[in-house]
């Protein structure tokens, strides 16, 4: 199954096109990784997949949604994880996640278990407010796992982290096949990333190119 699928996809930031005729085909149960240098246009290609982000011309379409016609009808099933974690500064750690998880129609108890899953559990009484930077992130993780995200879109998720939050990230990398995600990772810490992908891709200019193989990836079905 196609998940992402783009052709001659070109986004602007202003004036400047930050995808200039981007292709990129993604499918079901791949991790892929997207390289390339600052200003490149990783973070927009993630933004794009993720509704976030309109398109100028070409085409996108992501879990057979057409994000020209309506960007937002993709957004319950994918997650954007990158600097902001778009949680509520007075809710605490908990109310953050059941309030996502309800939203997606989940039950109150995906709350508890990525809760657990990304080691928070101690600080579930705790306001988003007062966390730290890499607290932040580890909890924008479990909000894309108590949504259940068939589409994780996540933008340098090693940054900031101790070497227990950079464990939960790479224990979500190496699940996520196992249990129905796809998931595209944009990150400069290209070496932590590939021991889990089964593709990497480089963004230049705008634009996609496929790169060598990951040695570690494994055969996805198309």
């Amino acid at each position: 199954m196609r998940v992402v699928h783009l052709r001659s996809a070109v986004c602007l930031l202003g004036r400047f096109p930050a995808l200039a005729g981007a292709d990129l085909d993604v499918f079901a149960g791949e991790v892929v990784l997207v390289t390339g240098a600052n200003g490149a246009g990783k973070t927009t290609l993630l933004r794009v997949c993720a509704g976030l982000a309109p398109l100028r011309s070409g085409t996108a379409e992501v879990l057979g949604h057409d994000l020209r016609a309506d960007r937002r009808a993709v957004r319950r099933a994918v997650a954007f994880v990158g600097h902001e974690t778009f949680c509520y500064d007075d809710l605490t750690v908990a109310e953050n996640l059941r309030f996502a998880a309800l939203a997606a129609g989940r039950p109150a108890s995906a709350a508890g278990d990525a809760l657990e899953r990304v080691g928070l559990g101690r600080l579930a009484a705790v306001a988003h407010g007062r966390l730290s930077q890499g607290q932040r992130r580890r909890l924008s993780l479990a909000v894309a796992l108590a949504r259940d995200a068939r589409l994780l879109l996540l933008d340098e998720p090693h940054a900031g982290l101790d070497d227990a939050g950079r464990r939960v990230v790479d224990g979500v990398l190496a699940g996520a096949p196992a249990e129905g995600r796809t998931v595209l990772v944009a990150s400069h810490e290209a070496e932590l990333v590939r021991r889990y992908a089964t593709r990497e891709v480089q963004v230049t200019g705008g634009r996609v190119v496929e790169r060598p193989r990951a040695a570690a990836g494994v055969e996805v079905a198309r």
